[in-house]
């Protein structure tokens, strides 16, 4: 997955409340579109890049598509997010650390 490409996927106001809509379980297009000021069409193609980004999947139900969470592709970026703390815990601890070295040699 493309990180910078699924927080890309996530900057559309109308994908991110389709992407929301979905954190209450699978769901098919016409129940993700009831309510949206997009037509079902266009909140088709939302979740077509939401697909393409690696954050949804679909299975077919009848002649019905439900769309899901993808588990996986949320464990990636939750995992690329969460490689910032780590990144930002070790450069406050080696400031902190310089810092605490030079007020010991003055």
């Amino acid at each position: 997955m493309a990180y910078g490409n699924a927080l890309a996927v996530l900057a559309d106001p109308t994908r991110r409340e389709v992407f929301e809509r979905l954190r209450a379980g699978p769901r098919p297009v016409n129940a993700l579109a009831a309510g949206l000021p997009v037509s079902r069409p266009a909140v088709s193609q939302h979740l077509k890049v939401l697909k393409d980004a690696g954050l949804v999947e679909e299975r077919s139900e009848g002649v019905r598509r439900i769309y899901s969470l993808r588990p996986e592709g949320l464990v990636e970026l939750r995992g690329w997010l969460d490689s910032f703390w780590g990144d930002a815990l070790e450069a406050f601890a080696l400031e902190a650390e310089g810092s605490h070295q030079n007020r010991g040699s003055k």
